[in-house]
């Protein structure tokens, strides 16, 4: 019964930030494009209250299900303006439920939470931080695969997500040194695919491999 109340609280807090972020872009006229990273970050962190508050992975499948059917329709019938109403096309919305519901999947597999954490994490703050930092200082800028990226961006998802590596690492009681290599390899790997992701699919890939290099390395 705990764990059907959980499944409620988080929806209506998914529905808070949802909302919160309909206030800024309608209320305070802030751009989708900020309304849209707010709510990716937040995102992020609420879901890692997913492994306390929800004990096994079809209550993330209902929880993340539900959100994805939710942003769908958003597209079709135009709602929800503050996550969808950006330039370009992106699959970002769609892809990053199924995200947090595998990452979910293999922590629980793995009998780690890491395996959860280390993805989310790293999308949830590399990504945005270096989107953002990217667009403000456009220095260094390259092409791949016909869309342009900065070096200053590259650059501040490498340190955001070292470092977000590193400290997850700690936090769970892992020793620095014997974790440097490994959070070097992800910080590199997750970099170079984040460079080459476009459209969203970065939701997908980001979080792919780094659930990878855990496996493997």
């Amino acid at each position: 019964m705990v764990v059907w109340k959980n499944t409620f609280l988080l929806a209506i807090v998914f529905l808070l930030l949802f909302g919160s972020a309909e206030l800024m872009y309608h209320k305070f006229k802030v751009k989708a494009e900020l309304t849209r990273k707010f709510v990716h970050f937040l995102t992020g962190f609420i879901t890692l209250l997913f492994p306390f508050m929800l004990n096994n992975h079809w209550f993330v499948l209902l929880l993340c299900s539900s959100f994805a059917a939710l942003l769908m329709l958003s597209k079709t019938f135009k709602f929800l303006p503050s996550i969808n109403n950006i330039s370009r096309e992106s699959m970002g919305s769609f892809l990053y439920p199924a995200l947090v519901y595998s990452c979910y999947f293999f922590s629980e597999l793995m009998d780690s939470k890491i395996y959860f954490y280390i993805p989310i994490l790293v999308l949830a703050i590399a990504d945005p931080f270096a989107a953002l930092c990217g667009k403000k200082w456009p220095v260094g800028q390259y092409t791949v695969f016909g869309h342009s990226k900065t070096l200053v961006g590259s650059t501040v998802f490498f340190l955001c997500s070292l470092v977000t590596v590193v400290v997850t690492f700690w936090l769970n009681g892992f020793i620095l040194y014997e974790i440097s290599a490994i959070a070097f390899v992800l910080a590199v790997s997750t970099t170079m695919v984040e460079a080459v992701s476009h459209r969203g699919y970065d939701n997908l890939t980001i979080p792919a491999i780094a659930l990878l290099i855990l496996m493997f390395l």
